[in-house]
């Protein structure tokens, strides 16, 4: 019950993590949000919106009517100015491709990359207070769930780039309070609404979890096989939340169809989103993979005693050669045999701390930890020597083994054994025997 109540939960400490890193962790916020600045998708969508905004703001006909003014004041011959008024729509549309291709060369500027984190970094400074209600200056959360990032700092670079590029009349365009939408979500709503619950629910459902999941091992009859099920249930679990997420996904998109002029951009934001998401959910669908593996490979079953007996016996050999060639570790060896499993404990435990020290675990990181940890084994198993065998000859420089009594020495003083020299029976006895071989094997 333990373990199903566990796997029901970590889908859900999953996301929790993830929304409480994302909400909180300003440096993980900048790290998702700051490659959509050098998305082409994103960088099309951002020029488009603020091409649009310029454009706005640029009176071509009022030019024109200036312009034409200023001429019949001068005289200028009617048919000139009849054909400068001509010009409206064509003229419109020159300025309006000098604007998009300056905005394009904006947006693909090192400028625009750096104004776009800096924008974002403020942001997330902000994205608590707009979490607890209150709007900020760069960050906005609507009413209808639109997360939306101002791009007035950008609108001005565009402005400078147009007024040195000769289109004078862009210094008078006044500030421009346009936005971008990052996403879009009535869900972003209810988290805002429920801010205080989501951080809590992601600090600690991640480690209740955990403690369900050893709870459930600790008290089952059959451990191993508990922990081989518990880590093959995580890995699922890990399996459903990404399908899970993907159908999430197609949903969100089709709800956007016909609210956003750019789809690609919004499905491009999306993915660069839940990119952590995806991260965290494979991570730990892999350790999960891994712990059942482990599990599986130290359990009670015919295979992995037949697998370890056979590692046993290929190490055992490797030690025999080396040995026999005069190569071994002495009292290293000896202390190691003694103290394998402690040893062997200790490999376990650091590696398990290098998952949790780790700022982002991969799932290269829980293989890799895994290897290494394993390959650690092996070479304490290879350097180790065994210990003295019970009731055995001792070896050189060996202590007798505890509890057992050293083999007394064989008389020297011509002692004969209780009767004399005779049996029981008064007749001469015959030559000593040895004791019993099979009796000295037996009590070994």
């Amino acid at each position: 019950m333990l373990l199903v109540l566990a796997t029901l939960l970590a889908p859900v400490a999953v996301v929790a993590a993830w929304a409480e890193r994302t909400l909180t962790d300003t440096d993980r916020y900048v790290a998702t949000v700051a490659p959509l600045g050098e998305d082409p998708v994103v960088q099309s969508a951002v020029a488009g919106r603020i091409t649009t905004e310029v454009m706005a703001r640029i009176d071509v006909g009022a030019i024109l009517d200036q312009a034409v003014t200023e001429l019949e004041d001068r005289d200028v011959a009617p048919r000139a100015t009849a054909a400068l008024s001509q010009l409206e729509a064509p003229l419109t549309s020159g300025v309006e491709s000098f604007v998009r291709r300056a905005a394009d060369q904006v947006v693909e500027s090192d400028a625009f990359a750096d104004a776009w984190e800096r924008a974002n970094r403020v942001a997330h400074e902000q994205l608590v207070d707009v979490m607890q209600g209150r709007q900020g200056d760069v960050l906005q959360v609507g009413q209808d769930g639109q997360l939306t990032i101002q791009l007035s700092g950008i609108i001005d670079l565009l402005k400078q780039r147009l007024v040195d590029r000769g289109l004078g009349v862009a210094a008078n365009i006044p500030s421009v309070d346009a936005s971008f939408t990052v996403a879009q979500s009535t869900q972003i709503v209810q988290v805002q609404n429920r801010y205080a619950q989501v951080v809590a629910l992601g600090t600690w459902l991640p480690w209740l979890v955990l403690g369900l999941y050893a709870a459930g091992v600790l008290v089952a009859v059959r451990r191993a096989r508990t922990l081989v099920a518990a880590g093959l249930a995580l890995a699922l679990a890990m399996v459903l939340l990404g399908a899970g997420l993907a159908v999430a996904r197609g949903l969100y998109l089709d709800a956007l169809t016909g609210r956003v002029l750019r789809l690609d951009a919004a499905e491009v934001v999306f993915d660069q989103l839940v990119s952590f998401l995806r991260l965290t959910l494979r991570t730990v669908g892999v350790l999960g993979l891994v712990v059942a593996l482990v599990a599986f490979l130290a359990g009670p079953s015919a295979s992995a005693r037949s697998l370890r007996g056979g590692v046993a016996r290929g190490i055992g050999r490797l030690r025999a050669g080396a040995e026999g060639h005069g190569v071994s570790t002495g009292r290293v060896g000896t202390w190691l045999g003694r103290h394998r499993r402690a040893v062997n404990v200790v490999i376990l435990a650091v590696a398990v701390l290098v998952l949790l020290v780790a700022g982002q675990p991969t799932p290269a990181l829980v293989v890799g930890t895994a290897l290494v940890a394993g390959v650690l084994v092996v070479l304490v198993e290879l350097l180790a020597r065994p210990g003295p065998v019970p009731g055995g000859e001792p070896t050189a420089g060996s202590e007798p083994a505890p509890g057992v009594e050293p083999a007394a020495a064989p008389a020297s003083t011509g002692a004969v054994p209780v009767g004399g020299a005779h049996g029981g029976d008064g007749s001469p006895a015959g030559p000593a025997r040895p004791p019993s071989r099979d009796r000295h094997d037996a009590d070994v």
